[in-house]
């Protein structure tokens, strides 16, 4: 697969059977980009669990944090990488070697992260990739949350958005 961009369905069938996340690199720093995301994405439903050698034992948005990812309890369906692109290929390694243990099913490297190697062997492990994209953004561009704040979807549509269950103007990329 080139990674230079993604189908929408991609995108969206990924999010959609995400149920958990491994945030590699959140951070308990409310003003860190892997803060704002792991709330919001704990926000439109998903179990984000934070992995953070700093900040193991204690908590991030009242979620206990991990040492590594061999440190997490099962199942992840998701490794979100907060590093950057050096670091990606030994946290994909980590994931590719505990995928069956956790039930890993995709490597998702944030935005500026890109590693080809990484991508490759994930790949070859049967796992999903996505590179130098944000889960929060593209869940908000998906759902036609993100235009609320004026930010172009790159998506037309006629069909109405889908809205959560609970909530007042909360879009969601499934039914709740």
């Amino acid at each position: 697969m080139t990674h230079d961009s993604y189908d929408d369905a991609y995108i969206r069938a990924i999010l959609s059977e995400t149920r958990t996340i491994a945030m590699i690199g959140a951070s308990a720093n409310q003003v860190r980009p892997s803060y704002f995301a792991m709330k919001y994405l704990l926000a439109k439903g998903y179990r984000v669990i934070p992995v953070n050698p700093g900040h193991a034992g204690g908590d991030i948005l009242g979620q206990t944090c991990y040492a590594t990812l061999a440190d997490l309890p099962a199942p992840v369906d998701m490794v979100d990488i907060f590093r950057n692109s050096e670091a990606a290929l030994a946290v994909t390694k980590d994931a590719i070697a505990l995928k069956d243990t956790l039930g890993i099913k995709i490597v998702w490297m944030q935005l500026g992260v890109r590693n080809d190697e990484a991508a490759a062997l994930a790949e070859a492990a049967g796992l999903k990739v996505v590179m130098n994209r944000c889960p929060k953004i593209e869940f908000g561009r998906l759902s036609g949350e993100i235009a609320w704040a004026g930010v172009p979807t790159r998506t037309v549509s006629s069909q109405r958005p889908l809205m959560a269950a609970k909530g007042f103007q909360k879009l969601t990329l499934r039914k709740t």
